[in-house]
């Protein structure tokens, strides 16, 4: 059944053509449309809310969060059928699916439960008088989310900035708009008109007519580096707020010492290849200590081949296809330019249904070994499902090599000794390092989440999410200022 990704605003009379939504695992099977925002209906939505932004801020954290708790509770209402629908469009397996739509309510909870620290104020009263030091909300605030994980990836953002007191505005990835617009329905239901809006369409017209409208005051999103580029432009007019999380080229450096068990090889393949590679802090290349080298290509390689590749929704699938033809055609293009360097790439793994192949955008997991550092494969964020092992002779080279790059989204380090690896760790520029883990949950919502270098600005998850969503105000009385240095009487 085809489903339609509408737009989800308190005003009617809104009329849209359609885009078509194709299952990537069966290209010829429509999934669903997704509405075609114009920059009228852009301008129509973002007023509205803009109108909504008072009464919502006027409200106490603690009753914002109330809203949400009852959000929460209406999303986990049709769960299973959404995540189906979700496999649908997306692609990833359906256990993958559940677990992004299940972050939806487990997100609102959370920030609900930081309700008392977002009203604080620090109030100082001495000799010179009072001064108020507070946060306030900062206005419509829009969200960019992208198709890899769109429920989760949505909530990290969406959550803390309702519990920060904005209205928000969403535009959905037109590659998976219909689950999420689904879910943002229901907790748009539960909140007041205005607050929270869905507007489904290309990057090209209701992106750039969200992040260049005038009242917008903060944008969020979630992408590659170049469309987050072309975002910090878009936004500089009005000189916005923007926080970026971005591409990655995330490095896994595994010391000699590391445990080569089942546990350690299967965490690692984990790393790389959930969501069939499209994650934004997946595992993208691997340095191994020299002296293991030989054997964990080995036992990796053994590891990968154990998987199946099939339609996300059999359950004999261990990951799925990639999510559209312009992924699918760039990671194709990577590994013949791979080939051709040289450097070995062992294709491993099979096929679920060999019949139903060609059907989608189907690429069975591949290593790359016997390649330098300095090779385009590791230079790249290949977003797909392959990764290179280079081997390292000391730490100090392992090092530079993770840190030769212009992303710093996040990195792990592999060894028996923790606390050996956390000394490593705090010398890789990196947003995140993690010490032997390295994949969705490594990074909870207790701790900053975001990338150095061109991998972003800004960070997400706990309270630094809503600082992310909050201006900085002082209000000062001063009972007096004739000691005060200043200018002469004028």
């Amino acid at each position: 059944m085809s489903v339609r990704a509408d737009v989800v605003a308190p005003i009617d009379g809104l009329v849209v053509a359609y885009g078509d939504v194709h299952d990537p695992a069966r290209v010829s099977e429509l999934v669903g449309q997704y509405a075609l925002s114009t920059a009228d209906v852009v301008d129509r939505v973002v007023t509205c809310a803009h109108a909504a932004r008072t009464g919502w801020a006027a409200l106490t954290a603690a009753e914002r969060g109330e809203y949400l708790l009852r959000a929460a509770d209406a999303v986990e209402r049709d769960l299973g059928p959404r995540a189906e629908l979700l496999t649908r469009e997306q692609g990833k397996v359906l256990w993958e699916s559940k677990l992004d739509l299940g972050g939806a309510p487990a997100l609102l909870r959370y920030y609900a439960t930081l309700a008392p620290s977002i009203d604080e104020e620090r109030v100082t009263v001495d000799a010179r008088g009072t001064t108020i030091v507070r946060r306030r909300p900062m206005g419509v605030t829009v969200l960019i989310v992208p198709w890899n994980y769109p429920v989760y990836l949505c909530l990290m953002g969406l959550a803390p900035a309702l519990m920060a007191g904005n209205p928000v505005v969403v535009k959905p990835s037109e590659f998976a708009p219909l689950a999420l617009t689904q879910t943002l329905a229901a907790i748009s239901a539960e909140l007041p008109p205005g607050v929270l809006t869905v507007v489904p369409g290309t990057g090209a017209e209701a992106g750039t007519a969200l992040v260049s409208h005038p009242l917008v005051r903060k944008v969020v999103f979630t992408g590659g580096t170049t469309t987050g580029r072309t975002i910090l432009r878009n936004a500089a007019d009005t000189v916005k707020s923007v926080s970026l999380e971005l591409g990655g080229n995330d490095p896994a450096i595994v010391l000699d010492d590391a445990v080569l068990d089942d546990a350690t090889i299967r965490e690692i393949r984990r790393s790389v290849y959930t969501c069939t590679g499209q994650v934004c802090f997946n595992i993208k290349r691997i340095y191994v200590q020299r002296g293991i080298y030989r054997e964990f290509v080995n036992r990796f390689q053994a590891a990968v081949d154990e998987l199946a590749v099939g339609r996300g929704l059999d359950p004999r699938a261990a990951i799925g296809p990639l999510n559209n033809r312009r992924q699918f055609d760039s990671v194709e293009r990577l590994l013949d330019d791979t080939r051709r360097s040289g450097a070995s790439v062992t294709v491993l793994g099979r096929k679920v249904d060999a019949a139903a192949w060609d059907e989608g955008y189907f690429m069975l997991p591949s290593v790359v070994t016997e390649l330098p550092h300095a090779h385009g494969l590791v230079a790249a964020e290949q977003f797909g499902p392959t990764v290179p092992i280079v081997a390292f002779d000391d730490e100090a080279q392992a090092t530079a090599w993770a840190n030769d790059t212009e992303y710093g989204l996040a990195a792990s380090v592999w060894s028996a000794d923790v606390d050996h690896a956390l000394t490593i760790a705090r010398n890789v520029e990196s947003g995140s390092v993690f010490v032997n883990s390295h994949r969705v949950g490594s990074s909870d919502q207790t701790m900053p989440f975001g990338g150095m270098k061109q991998s972003g600005l800004g960070r997400n998850h706990g309270t630094w999410a809503i600082d992310e969503c909050m201006e900085l105000q002082a209000i000062s009385h001063r009972a007096d200022t004739s000691a005060f240095p200043g200018p002469p009487d004028i």
